[in-house]
C-alpha cells in the first residue's frame, strides 16, 4: 500500500535526536513523521545521567515525555521499521506501507554487540557498564574490573580509575605484549592491576555481580565491570541512498556538515547515525541543528521557486 499524503519530512528513529529534531519540526509547522522501531540503545540502563535537568531520569520515561511533546505540534509518530528508501524520497516500511517526504532525517542510531562471556549481556545496564560518564558516580569506590577485548581497553581502565582507585584490568584476549610502553606505565601509575587469562563467566550472586571467574579456575572478587561493546552503526538506509560513509575505529559513519546534513542532499543524519560519541544530550542538541535547518531549508527553497 502506498500513502498518496506526503510528508514535508520524514524521521527515521524515535529517540533523543529524532524526536528532538520531530519537535523542532513541528513546532516550525512542518508535516512531519517520526517512523519508531522501538529499540532505543539505552533501553537496558534504569537511569540516564549528565542531562542537565534530566539527570537520574529513566530512558523510557524520557522517551514517553519527548513523545507526548511531538504530539502538541501535530507531529506522527508511527510504530514501525524502515526497510528500504529511495531518491525522492521515498519510504517503505516492514508493515508494506510505501511513504513520500521531501526531506529526511535518519536517526537509527547503532548497536551493541556485548563480548561472548556468560553473565555480561544479561547484567549489562547493571553492574556491567561501558561508559564512566553515564554510571561512574552511582557505583564509585566500589571495586571495578575491565575486560579487555582490544588493546583500546587500557583507556578505558585508565578512565575508570577516576571513580575507582581499585580497579582491575583482566586482559582477556588481549595479549600484554599488545599494550605500549606507555600504555603500562600509565596503569602502573593509576594503580591498575593487571590480570592475564581469558574470563570465563561472571558470578552473581543475589542478584548482584561478586567475581570474575578465569578459564584457569581463579576467582577475582569485583562488583562492577566495565566493558566496549562493539559499535555497530545503523547504515544501511544510509548505504541504500549512497551516502558517503567514513571508516572509523568505531565502524563506518557518514559524512555530515555541522548540522548532521549528508552527502545526499535532503538527508541528514543525528544521534549515533552519525557518530559513535554521541551521548543523549548530544543526540538532542544535533536533532534540534538539524530540524532548524531543515525548515530554513524547505522555506528558501519554496521562496525560490516562486516566480
Amino acid at each position: 500500500m502506498t500513502d498518496t499524503h506526503a510528508y514535508e519530512v520524514i524521521v527515521i528513529g524515535g529517540g533523543a535526536a529524532g524526536l528532538s529534531a520531530a519537535l523542532v519540526l513541528g513546532r516550525s509547522r512542518r508535516h512531519t513523521l517520526v517512523v519508531d522501531a522501538g529499540e532505543p540503545r539505552n533501553a537496558p540502563s534504569a537511569h540516564m545521567q549528565g542531562y542537565l535537568t534530566r539527570d537520574g531520569m529513566s530512558p523510557s520515561d524520557f522517551l514517553a515525555t519527548g513523545r507526548e511533546e511531538i504530539a502538541r505540534y501535530g507531529v506522527e509518530l508511527v510504530r514501525d521499521r524502515a526497510v528500504e528508501v529511495s531518491q525522492g524520497f521515498g519510504v517503505t516500511l516492514a508493515s508494506g506501507r510505501t511513504l513520500r517526504s521531501r526531506r529526511l532525517v535518519i536517526a537509527t542510531g547503532l548497536k551493541d554487540e556485548l563480548p561472548a562471556v556468560p553473565g555480561v549481556a544479561e547484567r549489562f545496564g547493571r553492574d556491567v557498564l561501558h561508559c564512566p560518564y553515564c554510571h561512574g558516580w552511582e557505583v564509585r569506590d566500589q571495586a571495578f574490573g575491565v575486560l579487555a577485548t582490544t588493546p583500546l581497553s587500557v583507556h578505558q581502565a585508565l578512565m575508570v580509575s577516576q571513580w575507582s582507585k581499585d580497579v582491575t584490568l583482566f586482559l582477556h584476549t588481549v595479549a600484554e605484549a599488545d599494550l605500549s610502553d606507555d600504555d603500562l606505565r600509565r596503569l602502573a601509575v593509576a594503580g591498575v592491576k593487571m590480570v592475564q587469562g581469558e574470563v570465563e563467566e561472571l558470578m552473581i550472586e543475589d542478584d548482584r555481580l561478586t567475581s570474575v571467574r578465569l578459564a584457569d579456575g581463579s576467582v577475582h572478587a569485583r562488583q562492577v565491570l566495565f566493558t566496549a561493546p562493539r559499535a555497530v552503526p545503523q547504515n544501511d538506509l544510509l548505504a541504500q541512498l549512497g551516502a558517503q560513509l567514513n571508516e572509523t575505529p568505531f565502524g563506518a559513519y557518514p559524512v555530515v556538515d555541522a548540522t548532521g546534513q549528508t552527502t545526499v542532499p535532503g538527508v541528514w543524519a543525528v544521534g549515533n547515525a552519525m557518530g559513535f560519541g554521541e551521548q543523549v544530550i548530544n543526540a538532542a542538541a544535533g536533532g534540534y541543528r538539524a530540524g532548524a535547518t531543515i525548515n530554513g531549508d524547505l522555506l528558501f527553497t519554496d521562496l525560490d521557486a516562486t516566480p
